[in-house]
């Protein structure tokens, strides 16, 4: 079976909440940097479900869902396989 290789889910609900609890806070007095994080939190929303989208359309075509945590990783670490 082949696989398909995607980030881990946690990438973007790691960027999600780093930008709520932080960023969004240094920008309370800057209202069009502001509109543009919500933007951004908007886009990494939708990308998230894409991703979703993708790995059920994926599976139903056979694959198996590789998820990867870093750029150098070249497989699972045995824990998570």
């Amino acid at each position: 079976m082949k696989s398909v290789v995607l980030p881990a889910p946690i990438h973007y609900e790691l960027l999600m909440q780093l930008l709520e609890r932080h960023t969004l806070k240094a920008l309370d007095q800057h209202p069009g940097q502001r509109q543009q994080l919500h933007d951004l939190l908007a886009t990494l929303r939708k990308a998230s479900v894409q991703q979703e989208c993708l790995e059920e359309e994926c599976r139903r075509a056979g694959f198996t869902i590789e998820y990867r945590w870093s750029i150098h990783q070249t497989e699972l670490p045995a824990h998570l396989s």
